[in-house]
C-alpha cells in the first residue's frame, strides 16, 4: 500500500493520497494511514529531469514526521478527553440548572417599560427593557454582567445567585434577545457604565437564544471587507457600523429639514424608466412585461416636469449606475439628493449650492446626534463660506503650474480633456478649501447643460470639491431653447422626443 504527498500541487483537504490526488503534507498522509509503518510514502522527486513525478520518502524524514504524528495523535487524545470532561461538566451543571427556576415577584413595584435612552429620568425606580446581549461576562457562579442594546443605547445589567443559574442562564450567548427586570442605580464611585448607570436585576427572561459563538465566529473586524459585506446584516450590529446608519438617518433628516425651510416641494420619482439621463452605458436593463427599460441614473429629467407645477423641487431617490469598480466613487445604487429650481442665473444657483452645505451641516451639529457625529468625525465643521470660485479653465493652468501630468499620456492636462479624481483631489487638497470649479467645456458635459452666453465651448456647469473628500455635488444650469437641445441629443446619436417633454 502507498500514500503520495506533493508540496507543489497537493491538497490537505480535498486531496486522497492517490498519486493524481495527493496530499500536501507527510502529517496529514500519516494521519490518513494512521501512522502504518508498512504503507510507503512517496514525495516530490526533486530531481526535476527525472521521469519519475515521485520518490519514497527518505527514512531520515520518515522518522522525523513519525515524531510529529505520534505528537498530534496524543493531542487528539488528550483534545477528545478535555472534551469528554466538558461535556460531562456541562450534562451536570444543566441538571443541577434545570431544578432552578424564577418568576417575577408580584409584590414589587410594576415596572415601567423603556427604551434605554429614556432611562436616565428613571434611577431608583423599578423598569424593564428588552434588548441584545451585546456584552456578556461571568464571574463565578452567583455574578453575571450583561450590556444589552436595543437600538438607542446600551444598558449594563446586573444578575446574581438564582438568576444566573438558570438552564438559560448557562446557554445564554451574545445577540441573544432578553427582557430584563430591576431597579435602575447609579454605578457606584470609581466604576464605569453606559449613561453612569446600571439595572439591578430581580428577573429576566429569554426572547430568542442566539448561536454560540456570536458573530466573532462567523466575522470580526479583522475579516476581509468581500466577508465583512456578504454577512453585512451581523456587521451592523457593530458600534461604529450603528452609528454610521444612524448618522446617515439624521443628514438624511437634515437635508430635508433645509429644503422644506427654503420652501421646497418634495417628490418620489419613479426608479424604474424608460429613458437615460447620464449615457447609455452605464445603465441596467430589464425586461419590462416585453418591453426593454432601465433602473434610473438620475430623477433629474423627473424633477424638471414638475417644475411648471409645484416651483422649486427635491428628490432623495436611488439612483443606479452599471459600472463594476471597486472603488469609493462607484457604487451600483446610491440615493442620490436632486433639487431643480426654476428662474434661477448661474451665480444664483452658486448660491443655493453654498446655502445647502452650509445650512445641512449648521443643522446636523444643532442635532441631537452632534455628539456621535463628533465621534466619528471628530473635525467635522461647517465649511468657511464664501467658497472659492475657479473656471475650468484656470484649473488646468494651476495643474500645469505645479506640474501635475496625465498619468496615462505623461503630458500636461489641455482644454477639453475631463480632469480625473487624483489631480483633482491633489489640487483641491493643497488649496485646502471648498471650490465651485465652474464653466466645464461642452464637449465633455451632459447634453442638458446650458452653454455660457460668453462663450459656447463652455457650460454654465459646476463641480463642488471639497478638501480631503473630492466632489460632492454637480450642477448645472438646463438648456431651455429647444431647438439647442434637440440638436444635442441627435449628435448624440439619441431619439429626441422622449426627452423635449422636460422643456
Amino acid at each position: 500500500m502507498s500514500v503520495y504527498v506533493s508540496q507543489k500541487k497537493g491538497c490537505d483537504e480535498s486531496g486522497d493520497g492517490s498519486e493524481s490526488k495527493p496530499y500536501k503534507t507527510v502529517l496529514k498522509a500519516l494521519l490518513a494511514i494512521s501512522g502504518d509503518e508498512s504503507t510507503t510514502v512517496y514525495v516530490d522527486n526533486v530531481d526535476e529531469t527525472a521521469d519519475a513525478p515521485f520518490v519514497e520518502i527518505s527514512a531520515s524524514q520518515k522518522k522525523k514526521q513519525m515524531k510529529l504524528y505520534q505528537a498530534e495523535v496524543r493531542k487528539g487524545k488528550a483534545r477528545e478527553q478535555k472534551e469528554s470532561e466538558d461535556a460531562h461538566r456541562r450534562e451536570e451543571m444543566f441538571q443541577e440548572a434545570s431544578k432552578v427556576t424564577i418568576s417575577e415577584d408580584t409584590s414589587l413595584e410594576r415596572a415601567q417599560e423603556l427604551k434605554i435612552r429614556d432611562c436616565s429620568g428613571y434611577r431608583d425606580k423599578r423598569i424593564k427593557v428588552y434588548g441584545w446581549i451585546h456584552n456578556l461576562r461571568r464571574q463565578g457562579k452567583n455574578i453575571m454582567f450583561l450590556v444589552i442594546r436595543d437600538g438607542t443605547g446600551f444598558l449594563q445589567c446586573v444578575l446574581s445567585d438564582k438568576l444566573c443559574q438558570t438552564v438559560d442562564s448557562i446557554q445564554l450567548q451574545t445577540e441573544a434577545t432578553v427582557l430584563v427586570y430591576g431597579v435602575l442605580t447609579k454605578v457606584p464611585e470609581g466604576q464605569h457604565a453606559p449613561g453612569g448607570h446600571e439595572l439591578i436585576c430581580d428577573y429576566w427572561e429569554v426572547v430568542g437564544h442566539s448561536p454560540s459563538g456570536g458573530i466573532e465566529s462567523v466575522v470580526t473586524e479583522k475579516s476581509d471587507v468581500d466577508l465583512q459585506l456578504r454577512q453585512k446584516h451581523l456587521v451592523i450590529r457593530w458600534e461604529e457600523h450603528s452609528k454610521i446608519l444612524k448618522l446617515r438617518s439624521a443628514i438624511t433628516f437634515c437635508f430635508r429639514q433645509y429644503y422644506f425651510d427654503q420652501g421646497y416641494v418634495e417628490v418620489t420619482p419613479p426608479t424604474l424608466v424608460k429613458t437615460q439621463c447620464e449615457g447609455g452605458s452605464t445603465l441596467f436593463s430589464f425586461d419590462y412585461f416585453g418591453e426593454q427599460a432601465y433602473l434610473t441614473q438620475s430623477s433629474q429629467l423627473y424633477l424638471e416636469t414638475v417644475l411648471p407645477s409645484i416651483g422649486d423641487v427635491f428628490c432623495m431617490a436611488q439612483s443606479y449606475r452599471a459600472e463594476k469598480a471597486k472603488t469609493r466613487r462607484h457604487l451600483s445604487e446610491f440615493t442620490h439628493v436632486e433639487a431643480e429650481c426654476p428662474f434661477i442665473t448661474f451665480d444664483g444657483l452658486l448660491e443655493r449650492l453654498e446655502d445647502l452645505v452650509c445650512g445641512v451641516c449648521e443643522r446636523a451639529l444643532a442635532s441631537p446626534f452632534k455628539d456621535m457625529l463628533l465621534e466619528v468625525n471628530p473635525d467635522f465643521k461647517v465649511p468657511k463660506r464664501p467658497f472659492k470660485r475657479m473656471l475650468y479653465t484656470e484649473a488646468i493652468q494651476w495643474l500645469k503650474d505645479h506640474d501635475i501630468k496625465n498619468e496615462e499620456t505623461g503630458q500636461y492636462y489641455e482644454f477639453g480633456e475631463d480632469i480625473p479624481e487624483a489631480p483633482e483631489r491633489k489640487m483641491t487638497d493643497a488649496i485646502n478649501e471648498p471650490i465651485f470649479l465652474c464653466k466645464f467645456p461642452a464637449g465633455i458635459k451632459a447634453f442638458y447643460m446650458l452653454k455660457s452666453s460668453d462663450d459656447e465651448r463652455l457650460t454654465d456647469s459646476v463641480d463642488l470639491l471639497m478638501p480631503n473628500v473630492g466632489e460632492i455635488i454637480g450642477a448645472s444650469m438646463r438648456e431651455y431653447r429647444l431647438e439647442c437641445t434637440h440638436g444635442r441629443i441627435q449628435k448624440g446619436g439619441n431619439r429626441p422626443y422622449a426627452l423635449l417633454l422636460v422643456h
